[in-house]
């Protein structure tokens, strides 16, 4: 498959805008000087074995902004909001690193990683060798793939990438062929996105549409949109193993204290 056609969509614009300051970066840092930088960095934690434990998984996920919500949390303090996270029983934290539309940074995941001892995914649209190293050196344990900004070519390059560096990544679809692609290209840990990238729409219906097409020995975790104590009981029914929220938690007055009731509430319904 050829890389996805531009349509002029938010998606396309945020990864142009990613392709500007790539060419930026790997002036800044060539590759071997970063792959020096690894050398230096923590083993990676086990983000896979995170999502498999009995009860409900949830990876809880630190943003303090969204192209189509603009500011969610105006007093962002990454490493206090994680530590809270950890304590409520999240099972993994997702950091945002998209500096433009998400107001994120890989700073915020290195000081996360350092204070708090869960698997820190990279959250960001990543779609070279590079930015994989980056992840790593930045002491990442893992990483997110969008299937709908990848060609085939590039998506099997990402993920052996990610295999070399004990990084086995997240890799995120939103429609039934995107997830056949996925599943195609050797993903093992698969998420469905209740949220069209292209339009920001979201529907947790997504995740039960697909559910079943997840094959037996993958990693099956719903994305985006997840709001009360029935979504999450209701996707657990189905078969998901682990559940990404962020909205949710960035907008609650406690956001520890909203994460802790969503998955007590949660074991109580499943």
């Amino acid at each position: 498959m050829a890389a996805p056609t531009k349509t002029g969509n938010i998606l396309d614009r945020i990864v142009e805008a990613r392709r500007e300051r790539l060419i930026l970066d790997q002036r800044r840092m060539p590759l071997p000087v970063l792959k020096m930088a690894v050398r230096k960095a923590d083993p990676p934690r086990d983000f896979a074995a995170a999502l498999t434990h009995d009860g409900v998984n949830v990876i809880a996920e630190l943003k303090k902004a969204s192209p189509s919500r603009g500011v969610l949390r105006k007093d962002f303090q990454p490493v206090p909001l994680a530590q809270g996270f950890a304590q409520a029983g999240a099972a993994a934290l997702s950091v945002l690193t998209e500096e433009e539309h998400f107001h994120g940074s890989l700073e915020h995941l290195r000081r996360v990683h350092k204070e708090v001892s869960l698997p820190v995914l990279r959250k960001d649209f990543l779609f070279d060798p590079w930015q994989v190293w980056e992840a790593r050196a930045a002491d990442a344990d893992t990483f997110l793939l969008i299937v709908a900004m990848l060609s085939d070519a590039q998506l099997r390059e990402l993920l052996a990438t990610g295999r070399e560096l004990a990084m086995e990544p997240l890799v995120e679809v939103h429609t039934a062929e995107e997830l056949r692609r996925a599943v195609d290209a050797g993903a093992r840990i698969l998420g469905v996105n209740n949220r069209d990238l292209r339009t920001f729409e979201v529907r947790v219906e997504t995740s039960l549409a697909l559910v079943e097409a997840i094959p037996e020995g993958c990693i099956a975790v719903s994305e985006s949109g997840l709001r009360t104590r029935d979504d999450l009981s209701r996707l657990r029914a189905a078969g998901f193993d682990a559940f990404l929220v962020g909205e949710r938690l960035m907008q609650a007055p406690d956001p520890a204290a909203a994460l802790k009731e969503l998955l007590g509430s949660a074991d109580e319904h499943s």
